[in-house]
């Protein structure tokens, strides 16, 4: 690859925060474990030399055995950062959301 283009295949997102809803345990028909739950973020960005808030909510999934102890002790009120990729999921009702699919969770004391 040419080191000047542009990876159109890349899709990393890394955000910390809260658990501000609490973790949903389930398991696919294929026996997969899911966890659900909620980050929520804030914080202070520098945009166009200026400072702002930054306020973000998403919901994270995180799917497979090896998330499976890593995930029963989270709660509400905890901090944490996750890695992974962004995949929209559609609801029931047809609304659309960005979902952060985690492929790392890392505690924050």
């Amino acid at each position: 690859m040419v080191s000047n283009q542009v990876d159109l295949y890349t899709n990393q997102y890394v955000l910390s925060g809260m658990i501000c809803k609490t973790p949903k345990m389930s398991q696919s028909p294929a026996g997969i474990p899911h966890c659900i739950f909620v980050l929520e973020h804030k914080s202070m960005q520098l945009e166009a030399d200026l400072t702002r808030n930054a306020y973000v909510r998403i919901q994270v999934v995180a799917s497979g055995e090896q998330f499976r102890t890593q995930t029963e002790h989270l709660y509400v009120g905890q901090a944490v950062q996750v890695r992974g990729f962004i995949n929209r999921h559609e609801s029931r009702n047809g609304l659309s959301q960005l979902v952060l699919h985690a492929q790392h969770i890392e505690r924050i004391n």
